[in-house]
């Protein structure tokens, strides 16, 4: 079985309204700085591990991400420095619960479940991964594409999150940052949402990373 590529981070830091084209299909304004929460390590789950949806939880969403695994600590690091602390990248589901996270007016409770953050297949380092800010990024639900789009559309790149995170915390080696989703989530499909239920198979995938394939089950 291959397990999440790392199990149990220091500090899973997240960003919300970080794409141009999500913000867009919300109608939102660009943010003038990060939007930052954070997820519990029990959230995370690997590759082929089961989405448990809970049976109080009626909107459950996915979120497509390109995660940062952070390789050396720091502390208000400057710009030009910033990918010397990226050890590499992987994908990441932000998997939501839109009611209790709409309800609460804040993210954490609904997106801190276990099982909420699948991360994997692999950790592709920063000498293989070209550039990290011009890669696609895409969603399919059961086969069916619902994101497609492409890191060039991050709000704050890399280097930026990086450094901006770093005057607000330290970061430490096998951190991970969750750099936000582009359009296509299921909440904002229209004319109708489009919210997964068990048995549907979420696969995010990310060039140059690979597939990260789960599948939802109700919890019993």
């Amino acid at each position: 079985q291959l397990l999440a590529p790392i199990a149990s981070p220091p500090k899973m830091i997240c960003l919300g309204l970080n794409y141009r084209d999500h913000i867009a299909e919300q109608n939102a304004g660009l943010p003038d700085d990060l939007i930052i929460f954070m997820k519990p390590r029990t959230a995370v789950i690997g590759p082929e591990d089961a989405i448990i949806k809970p049976t109080f939880v009626e909107k459950l969403d996915y979120e497509a991400e390109l995660a940062i695994v952070i390789g050396r600590k720091g502390k208000n690091i400057r710009i030009e420095e910033a990918k010397r602390h990226v050890f590499g990248y992987t994908c990441f589901n932000d998997v939501s619960a839109r009611d209790i996270q709409f309800k609460d007016k804040q993210w954490t409770r609904g997106k801190s479940f276990d099982t909420f953050a699948p991360i994997g297949p692999c950790i592709t380092t920063t000498d293989q991964i070209g550039d990290p800010n011009n890669l696609w990024i895409r969603t399919h639900v059961n086969g069916e594409l619902r994101q497609n789009s492409s890191t060039s559309n991050m709000v704050f790149n890399v280097c930026e999150i990086v450094q901006k995170l770093s005057q607000v915390m330290t970061i430490e080696p096998c951190d991970v940052i969750a750099t936000g989703t582009p359009a296509g989530v299921g909440f904002a499909i229209k004319p109708e949402p489009k919210f997964l239920e068990s048995g549907d198979i979420v696969e995010i995938e990310i060039e140059c990373i690979g597939i990260l394939k789960n599948q939802v089950i109700e919890d019993s």
